[in-house]
């Protein structure tokens, strides 16, 4: 502020004897009016934030903003500081509506790094076995890990335009696992209407094909699969053929028959409460597979399959 004002309340005078009276009055003024007309100066041209004056009130102290996020809590799980599952609103409106379904991105690229931590023994009902393992590769290097995320990133997109609710038991954000047995508590917790595990083999390189792997009977420990065994069975049938339409991948040569096997030793059926079923897309070394599993096309044609079998499976009113 300088000492003459354009303020139209005070117009400057003419005479000298007449700007001295003003300032005299000026300085009678009380302090506390002197301090509101300047405060009221200084919001008029733009000196102080307009979001700070219209979020604190008068005469109360804004809050200090913090020097840093807080920290979240470590999660008591097997794989401790790892972040909650990840769930996805539909983005569309169709079939789906209503239905929550668990993708289950086989393995995790982080767990090269963390062998000891996959290494520890998870029960899962009749044995126990390990948290995890690395997963496959292709010869040339593209990790199962890779492979299954982005797959099931594609299944995703499908099955929330259709309606679904999408969890998934990792997006990539953590940095290993989750282990066996927690996949299948998220599908659990999530009370999912149907689940699928995605991903490739690892034998040998004369192998060929995929095939869907379901849930046999086992009630040991903690594990009971006796409600879900036929349920998973119908998931798996619908996925199989589902798969083999979309893809034109032929079913393995190798393990099963027709394309189909059932298990009692993997953790994520055991101990899964849920209809649920595992998917190998093909064998990462088979050269004619790999070829198939390196393009995104083909990848994109898995995704479609997988999510045709869910919606197919949950139009039957599982």
């Amino acid at each position: 502020m300088t000492g003459t004002t354009s303020d139209p309340q005070y117009p400057e005078r003419p005479r000298r004897a007449r700007r001295l009276g003003i300032a005299v009055l000026v300085c009678t003024v009380p302090a506390l009016c002197a301090g509101g007309w300047f405060g009221w100066q200084a919001l008029a041209d733009g000196s102080r934030p307009a979001a700070s004056s219209a979020a604190t009130p008068a005469g109360t102290a804004a809050a200090p903003e913090p020097s840093s996020p807080e920290p979240a809590p470590a999660s008591s799980g097997p794989a401790a500081g790892g972040p909650a599952p990840s769930g996805s609103a539909p983005t569309g409106s169709g079939p789906l509506n209503g239905r929550t379904v668990l993708l289950d991105p086989g393995h995790n690229p982080g767990n090269t790094k963390h062998t000891t931590e996959i290494n520890k023994q998870v029960d899962i009902g009749n044995a126990r076995k390990e948290c995890d393992t690395t997963g496959t590769a292709t010869n040339a290097g593209y990790s199962e890990a890779s492979y299954t995320l982005d797959v099931v990133h594609r299944a995703r997109e499908i099955l929330r335009q259709r309606g679904a609710n999408v969890v998934l038991t990792q997006d990539g954000d953590r940095p290993f696992g989750p282990c066996i047995d927690e996949r299948a508590r998220i599908g659990n917790q999530a009370k999912a209407d149907a689940a699928v595990s995605v991903h490739a083999d690892g034998a040998p390189s004369g192998a060929h094909g995929f095939h869907v792997i379901m849930p046999g009977k086992v009630t040991a420990g903690a594990a009971d699969t006796s409600a879900i065994v036929d349920p998973s069975h119908r998931l798996g049938l619908e996925l199989r053929d589902a798969f083999k339409r979309a893809t034109g991948q032929p079913y393995a040569d190798y393990i099963g028959k027709d394309g189909l096997d059932t298990r009692t030793d993997l953790g994520g059926l055991n101990l899964s409460r849920v209809p649920k079923v595992f998917i190998e897309c093909g064998n990462m070394r088979n050269a004619a597979d790999a070829q198939h599993m390196t393009d995104p096309q083909w990848r994109q044609k898995a995704a479609e399959g997988i999510a045709e079998a869910v919606t197919a499976f949950l139009a039957q009113g599982s």
